[in-house]
């Protein structure tokens, strides 16, 4: 009986889903998407409750093996299948560099990021039904002002600890820890802000970052994109 196919449940609105989208599609591992929208609940439904108990994305079903979290996904996919190795590389000390980072990552980068975005586009919410640029209530300020300072200490930190004089974030070549970081901080994007503006360091690893996997960042990003002008046509 022949092998199924490689199957990955994303919604792109989700930054951990792009992550794999951009991994899968720079590295032309067989694979298909089912899209699951969040904000629909299709995350949900018995069905997928079946897949993910959590009913969070991504999942990732390989011939019947049902694995979640994005952290382990994409280490499982450069380690299982014939890519490049600096995607998780097999030398202990720099598997060790990206493991190092997909740690830390979990506790800094994507909380802090994560919270500007909740703060300025999900809470408040928008009317029930509306799409994930609606108005909603008047943004808490004051809880903006500390998520934005707890953000400004991390991108410190990823400078200082992470780049360093280093291309990317754990060495000279792109990993998977890069996809996992620049998509998290691209998500602020959605309500207009560019929290990289007055980083140049940071603007060049994301040009780097985006000129190492191609068209595969953008065709990830199109839906950010799409959220991003629909806020700022009614600002």
């Amino acid at each position: 009986m022949a092998a199924r196919l490689l199957e990955v449940y994303l919604d792109l609105l989700s930054q951990p889903c792009r992550a794999i989208h951009i991994l899968l599609g720079c590295t032309n591992i067989p694979h298909t998407v089912r899209t699951v929208a969040l904000r629909k609940g299709e995350n949900r439904t018995p069905e997928f409750t079946k897949l993910n108990p959590m009913q969070k994305v991504p999942v990732m079903v390989d011939n019947g093996f049902v694995l979640t979290e994005s952290d382990a996904i994409m280490k499982y996919l450069v380690t299982k299948y014939e890519v490049p190795q600096h995607w998780y590389p097999r030398q202990p000390e720099r598997r060790a560099r990206v493991d190092e980072y997909t740690a830390w990552h979990h506790t800094h980068t994507r909380p802090h990021a994560a919270r500007v975005f909740l703060l300025e586009i999900i809470n408040p919410p928008p009317p029930p039904g509306a799409d994930p640029a609606a108005d909603g209530l008047p943004v808490d300020q004051a809880r903006l002002g500390r998520a934005l300072s707890e953000l400004e200490d991390t991108l410190d930190r990823l400078e200082d600890m992470f780049l360093r004089r280093q291309p990317f974030l754990c060495g000279d070549d792109i990993t998977v820890a890069d996809l996992l970081a620049v998509c998290e901080l691209m998500q602020p994007e959605m309500s207009g802000r560019d929290v990289l503006q007055r980083r140049p360091g940071l603007q060049r690893w994301r040009g780097r970052v985006q000129a190492a996997v191609g068209e595969a960042f953008h065709r990830a990003h199109a839906v950010l994109y799409a959220v991003r002008d629909r806020h700022a046509a009614k600002l």
